[in-house]
Parts: C-alpha cells; structure tokens; sequence
C-alpha cells in the first residue's frame, strides 16, 4: 500500500475526526497500525507514510554457520519439529556467543530449502525419483505399436460364488497410441497368467460387437514385472504370435501410467455410481452385484470410453485407432490364437459316450475315430458350453456340451454349483442324524442320543 492509499484511510479520522478505533473496524488495517501512521503523519506529513525499504532486504540476519547448522538438523532422518530445531539453534547461538534466531527465522530456513533436497535426505531416492525426476511421456507412433496391460484391484464389494462379499480384479490391454480399451477380464482372486490371456484374447481377436473395432497383434506388449506376466506361458505365447514383450523395470511404475489413469477413471467415474462401492474411510458395504453383474457394467463403460473425446488427444479412442484405415496384423485363425492363450493342455481319453471333463460330457462326430484314445483339450474358463480337441498339435474339432449346448457355463459358475449341492447335503445329514437317533422314553422324556462308532477295517482294529 503506498503513501496515498494510506492517507486515504488516515484522512478519515484527521480531517473527519472518525475515531481510529471505527477505522479499524471497518477497514482491513488494525487499530495498532493506524496509531502508527497516524504519528508518522504528525511528524513527517504525507510523505512520513511510505514504506520504507530496509538496507537488509533480501538478505538473512542470522549468522551463517548457524544457517548451516539449522540446515543440517532440517535434513537428519527423523527431521525434529521447528520448536526442537528452534530451541537447539537457540543453544548453539548461545554456546557460539552470536544472536539467538526467532522462531520465523528458523521455519524461513527450513521451508526454504529445496523440496527435491528434503525429498531425497528424508523419504530416500525412490521417492525422490517418483517425485521429482524427469519423466519423459513418450506416445507409440501408430495403433497397434505398443499395448499396456495390467491389473487393478477395484473398490467395490460383489457377491461371491459362495454368497460372501469378494473384492474383484480387473485386467486391461490399453492402445498407447489411441488410449482405447482392446479387451479386459473381471474375475475375484488373485491375478494369473490365465486372466491375462483371456484379456488378450479379446483384444487381439475380432469383437462381435461391430463398435467396438479394436483388434489384432501388437508389436510391444508392455507389462508388470508381477509373475503372472513373466510366467513362461505368456512369454511362448509371446514368441508364437511375434509380440515383443517388454517388462517394467521393478518400482517403477511411470511407464504405466497411460494405463494407471484409465484404472483411475473407472474407480472415479463408474464405480462410485455402483452398489458396493468402497469409498475412502468408510465401513464396508453391503454388496449387492454379481461378478457377471460388474462384468457388463465395466464392458458397458468402455463402450462409452472409446467413444468420446479424449483430453490428451483431442479425440476419441476409437477415431484415433481407427484413423484413415490399416489393416491390423491378425492370427492365422481362432483355433491358433486359442491354443497358444487357454489354459494349459488337459489330457483326456476319449470314452464311447464322449469326452469327460469337469463332470460335463462333450461330444462331436469327429471324435469317433478317437474312442479309447488319449488327447489333449483346451478351454475357455468363461464358457464351458464347448472345448476344443487337438490330437498330438493338431486340431480336431469342437466337442458341445450336450447337456447344455446353447447355455453359456463358465468353471465357475459350475465349481459354485457343487459347493452348493455340497452344502445342501450336509445341511440335509445333520438334520436328520439327530432326529433318526432321537427316541421317546416311556414317560416321554428323550433318551440321550448315543453316538454310534462307526465300524472300521479288520486292519485298523487296535
């Protein structure tokens, strides 16, 4: 505020006698400040109210070596509070017979001091390196050159198969280039090789769904060092199809981060909106979705994702995969791509009413000259409607599933199925054990129910 600002308020009480303590009231400046202009004015006139410029500005009035030493205590790991790092000061000046610091002075030390310094003494050069190191954001030429894949774990409760709150995961393969979402998978437990390639899968391979266009191989497949990304299935499959796979390097997480955002979209943007979301803080919900449920809920929102613009590219996913038209690098067919993705090989021999797996019975006329044989299936754990047949690499044909040929049955679904006939049975013997051992006593109270031993083997007779 300069000289005439100040005259402006001051004015008020010389020339119209409103007392300083009104001013004060009714302006932003205190009382004790205008008692001051108002002196300065008396003995200097106008020119009394400017602001003086000190010789010192600019400058620290505490002594250097105890600058130094204040510092050194601000970087030592625990750093003290600035009333510790005041009263210490404080010692020294006085044990080196030099001016003792405020208690300003010594925060105006340490808050002056470099972050990326502070960072690096206290918190170690990891954090230092997340913090401040330059990161240069590099974007892949053309579509297709470069996929992410990782997992996320997601904030929010489902039903379980066993009826018990689970916290699900999901997997995505993103498009460096375009930012668009080529394929993901929903599943509860911990992430596996299998839950990668079932996301790859959908993403390499054509999409029922016209609209959503993205498809083919990609020339770098950038992953987590995690080990279900460095297990030696994807790595085969990686030489199979001519994808370079390139692991992160070990805590650093930067090269992901096109990938860590779209996660943080989803978290923000569609998952709040849901039942069952965890919000920060709060006590766990009550879940009331499936993990089918969840599943169409996050395809639906990428759906949407591909579709609109995009911040940073100032299009859309889509349009920005799309672009003038190419033609993506594509498998030699499904049957390929499945064999080198689903799960690891299961041998089966073929009986005369069919291939027994997972308590299911597939059957195909192709299958006939392979009665009494042994040969190798590969499947799909989301739909066991089907199973494909390979004798020695060679594929034979697709077995059905007669019992449900046109239902789509994934492992799960039918590994909850027999946990519930289990329990059932259970339920259904421990009612009536009781009630068949129970008898009425003349008088008509029960006689105690006596447990009867089950009989053993001649062998295990003590």
């Amino acid at each position: 505020m300069d000289a005439l600002a100040r005259w402006r308020i001051l004015r008020l009480h010389v020339e119209d006698a409103i007392p300083l303590t009104v001013l004060a009231q009714e302006t932003d400046v205190g009382l004790r400040t205008l008692q001051r202009w108002k002196k300065a004015y008396r003995a200097g006139g106008i020119d009394a109210l400017r602001t003086g410029v000190r010789a010192d500005r600019g400058t620290r009035r505490t002594a250097p070596e105890l600058v130094v030493f204040i510092e050194r205590l601000a970087l030592t790991r625990p750093r003290p509070s600035i009333a510790t790092l005041h009263r210490l000061a404080c010692a020294e000046a006085e044990r080196g017979g030099i001016a003792q610091p405020s208690y300003s002075a010594v925060r105006s030390i340490v808050q002056g001091l470099d972050p990326a310094l502070v960072t690096l003494a206290l918190e170690g050069p990891a954090s230092y390196r997340d913090k401040h190191e330059l990161v240069f954001r590099r974007r892949a030429e053309r579509p297709n050159a470069t996929w992410q894949a990782d997992h996320t774990e997601l904030d929010i409760l489902i039903r379980g198969a066993n009826g018990k709150p689970e916290r699900p995961w999901l997997t995505v393969i993103l498009d460096d280039y375009s930012r668009a979402v080529c394929g993901y998978t929903v599943f509860t437990g911990a992430p596996s090789a299998m839950n990668t390639a079932l996301a790859l899968r959908q993403a390499i391979w054509r999409k029922s769904d016209p609209a959503w266009a993205m498809c083919g191989l990609p020339d770098v497949l950038h992953v987590d060092h995690g080990s279900d990304f460095t297990s030696h299935h994807l790595e085969y499959t990686a030489v199979a199809l001519k994808i370079r796979l390139v692991n992160s390097t070990v805590g650093r997480p930067q090269g992901r981060g096109k990938i860590e955002r779209f996660f943080g979209t989803v978290n923000t943007e569609l998952l709040t909106r849901l039942p069952g979301h965890l919000a920060p803080g709060s006590r766990s919900p009550e879940p009331h979705l499936t993990l089918a449920d969840l599943d169409q809920a996050i395809g639906d929102f990428i759906a949407t994702y591909n579709e609109r613009t995009h911040r940073e590219i100032g299009m859309s996913p889509k349009t920005a995969w799309i672009g003038e038209g190419w033609l993506p690098r594509m498998p030699d067919s499904l049957d390929q791509l499945d064999g080198l993705l689903l799960t690891v090989p299961k041998n089966r021999i073929v009986q005369r009413d069919g291939i027994h797996f997972q308590g299911q019975r597939y059957l195909a006329p192709t299958l006939a000259p392979f009665v009494g044989h042994s040969i190798t299936i590969r499947y799909d754990p989301r739909d066991l409607s089907e199973i494909r047949v390979y004798d020695h690499d060679t594929y034979v044909c697709v077995a059905v599933d007669e019992a449900h040929p046109n239902q789509r049955l994934s492992l799960r679904d039918i590994e909850a199925a027999r946990r519930a006939r289990r329990r059932n049975l259970r339920k259904d013997i421990n009612d009536r054990i009781p009630r068949t051992a129970a008898r009425e006593e003349p008088h008509g109270d029960p006689a105690p129910v006596r447990r009867v031993k089950l009989r053993t083997y001649e062998e295990d007779e003590p």
